[in-house]
């Protein structure tokens, strides 16, 4: 019994999950399997296959609309009865007679018939056809933005797992550092320079250490989970990325602000939606010309066609007044036409106040990025000063413990200035990418 409750608590420890195979992978594999298998993305692409159908749907402006029918009757309607022979070309002298006009016998007709419709003139159809394409063009390159915005946000999370795996590798060097110091201080106590308090000192801190050990190896585990969402990989392996988290440090080609990013094009192509809806409303006061066309065929049996006819003419049509519906139609859409120029001009200053702020930004984490080396550095060489004076038992507990500490935070500090850093970089190029 003893023997199986060693095992489950190994099974349910924590270290059980440091067992879990791990996965080694590269940033541009990360980047590559998100662009294929993301879900945002994927609806981002079906949002602009939909408006590429509601383009192709205004082909009906252009093209002719083509149906055929066979319809059946059997009638002793005099007008139908008698019309019917007609088109079957079976009226005969006979057939005059008042009699039989006015109550015929059954007759039956099967007619085939062909019927073609073709607009020639449809202006407000026109302008819809315009905003129907600029409005596909604004989900093109809403989606294309989409791309770049996950190829950012991959990198952000691929980062986070560096930082993850370089605050574990800090942890574990403070956790070897600190049992080595508590090997120390036992001896130390044994032979009478410590006291008890200064022991329990030092356990204490190794188990801190251990708490913030485990939570570093939690966001590992949250950090490689996140990229699998974004890969959209229902494994959930713990990820392990090939390179170490280190200082990019490039120069970002010109200052301007961007007005052909991809973002900014989007909602200009839907300002021109807007208008060419305006415009549409508006061409709905003119006439409509289409030309139309049938054929017909008919016979008293059934997909048969011994007499056939045709049919074809234009139709000019101006529906003068709809009871003031299209004042307010015109009205509505004129509004939404220049509530799109607000917002796209809002959108523009929003820009530029945002990319203004990660210009600062990254001068701001560089700046701090040469403070936290440095500071690094300073406690790096303090704690070694004081580890050497504790061996020779020149040193307070506290003050080492202190100092262990320091050392620690500032490399913890450095590392999240270095993901800081390489991510303000990252933003600043998503901003202000052409």
């Amino acid at each position: 019994m003893k023997h199986l409750v060693l095992i489950l608590a190994f099974l349910t420890s924590p270290f059980w999950i440091g067992a879990q195979e791990v996965v080694p992978i590269t940033k541009d594999q990360v980047i590559a399997k998100v662009l294929e298998g993301n879900n945002l993305l994927k609806m981002a692409e079906q949002d602009a296959l939909m408006a590429q159908g509601d383009y192709q749907r205004t082909n009906a402006v252009l093209l002719p609309n083509l149906s055929i029918s066979h319809t059946g009757i059997a009638t002793t309607n005099p007008l139908m009865a008698f019309g019917s022979k007609l088109n079957q070309e079976i009226l005969t002298q006979a057939d005059f007679a008042p009699a039989l006009l006015n109550n015929p016998r059954q007759i039956e007709d099967f007619a085939t018939r062909m019927e073609v419709q073709q607009p020639l003139l449809n202006f407000d159809g026109i302008f819809q056809r315009k905003a129907a394409k600029a409005k596909w063009m604004a989900s093109e390159l809403n989606s294309e933005r989409t791309q770049e915005y996950m190829a950012l946000e991959t990198e952000k999370a691929y980062m986070q797992l560096q930082l993850a795996y370089k605050t574990v590798a800090v942890l574990e060097q403070a956790k070897m550092t600190a049992l080595e110091n508590k090997r120390i201080a036992d001896n130390s106590f044994k032979q009478g320079f410590l006291q008890k308090s200064d022991v329990l000192a030092v356990e204490v801190h190794v188990t801190e250490i251990d708490n913030q050990l485990q939570y570093a190896k939690s966001n590992i585990l949250n950090a490689s989970n996140y990229l699998s969402v974004l890969m959209h990989d229902t494994s959930y392996q713990i990820l392990r990325p090939t390179d170490s988290l280190t200082v990019i440090d490039h120069e970002i080609l010109g200052s301007e602000f961007p007005e052909n990013r991809k973002d900014i094009q989007a909602l200009d192509a839907a300002s021109e939606a807007y208008k060419q809806m305006f415009q549409a409303d508006k061409m709905t006061f003119l006439p409509r010309l289409n030309a139309f066309g049938t054929y017909e065929l008919h016979d008293d049996g059934i997909f048969q066609g011994d007499a056939n006819g045709y049919l074809f003419g234009a139709e000019l049509k101006w529906n003068l007044f709809e009871g003031g519906k299209r004042f307010g139609k015109i009205q509505k859409s004129k509004a939404e036409y220049e509530k799109s120029k607000f917002q796209l001009d809002q959108y523009r200053a929003e820009s530029q106040l945002e990319m203004n702020q990660a210009k600062r930004g990254l001068a701001d984490a560089k700046n701090k990025l040469k403070f936290t080396s440095l500071g690094m550095q300073q406690s790096e060489e303090s704690f070694r000063i004081r580890t050497n004076r504790f061996e020779q038992g020149l040193e307070k507990t506290t003050e080492l413990l202190m100092a262990e500490s320091q050392f620690a935070q500032k490399q913890l500090e450095y590392y999240a200035t270095i993901f800081q850093h390489n991510y303000a970089l990252a933003y600043l190029e998503f901003l202000m990418k052409e």
